[in-house]
């Protein structure tokens, strides 16, 4: 849930949102957690379209979506990926949240265009950029997603338990959640919600811990590791104090950072 306030002002307290932006101006936007909000204020202007590319529909993934200034635009195109469920589709999953009488209204209502694609295993080009998805460890139809352009590569994993079931992590590469998507990348942004402490007693909820997440990140070769989806229990000086700890044990520690709302990155050229 979103954890705003003054305990949590300097790493934010929104839920997942990242956009990432191509060079012939091509726009993702990465799950539509409350972030969302804020980022509809930062896009540039005119907007004609936007790809939406959710993870899974967990309410916290999701529940900035129906405050998207844009949708209530003629005339933009809005495109939305993300997995369908075993008994029901996408679009059947989507509305279950964009309608009343959780939403005010329905979706099928806004005068955007809007088109929903389901996605699993496999990968499709997305104006400039090339996006390879699939299934990872995480409760219910989860998704992660690797995006290449210009010789750029970011994976994003933000839910995601790649040590469940592996009685010595890292194990095999090859039979490791994630690590197809995640293998050299530039950018790695990656789910680290508890401490080592806390894991044991969260096994199987589907998150990672912060020395797992970095083995992760070790064993895909990655370029840069961000650390993401924060326990909201979790305030800045914990943060504070967890990454001082963390980054300890790191080989090279500034290839490895703790998220922070708002931070950026450039990647290739």
């Amino acid at each position: 849930m979103a954890s705003p306030g003054p305990d949590t002002a300097r790493y934010g307290g929104n839920t997942s949102c990242v956009e990432v932006e191509g060079n012939e101006g091509t726009i993702l936007v990465l799950d539509a957690g409350t972030g969302l909000r804020r980022l509809t204020t930062a896009l540039p202007q005119p907007l004609t379209r936007v790809d939406f590319l959710l993870t899974h529909l967990h309410l916290d993934h999701l529940q900035g979506l129906g405050f998207f200034g844009p949708l209530y635009q003629e005339g933009v195109e809005i495109h939305v990926w993300g997995p369908g469920g075993v008994t029901h589709k996408l679009g059947k999953r989507l509305t279950r949240y964009l309608s009343p009488p959780l939403f005010p209204v329905h979706l099928r209502s806004l005068p955007s265009n809007i088109q929903l694609h389901e996605t699993g295993e496999g990968e499709r080009e997305i104006g400039e950029f090339r996006v390879r998805s699939d299934y990872v460890c995480h409760p219910g139809p989860t998704m992660g997603y690797r995006i290449e352009n210009g010789g750029a590569v970011i994976a994003y994993l933000p839910d995601h338990e790649p040590a469940l079931g592996v009685q010595d992590f890292p194990g095999d590469p090859e039979w490791t959640s994630g690590y197809g998507l995640a293998r050299e990348a530039d950018l790695l942004i990656h789910d680290a919600q508890y401490t080592q402490e806390e894991y044991p007693s969260h096994v199987g909820w589907g998150h990672s811990s912060i020395e797992d997440a970095i083995r992760f990140g070790a064993l895909a070769r990655v370029r840069q590791l961000v650390l993401f989806h924060h326990d909201p229990q979790h305030t800045d000086d914990d943060l504070d104090r967890i990454g001082k700890e963390v980054l300890g044990i790191v080989d090279d520690p500034e290839i490895v950072t703790l998220g922070k709302e708002g931070d950026s990155y450039e990647l290739g050229r």
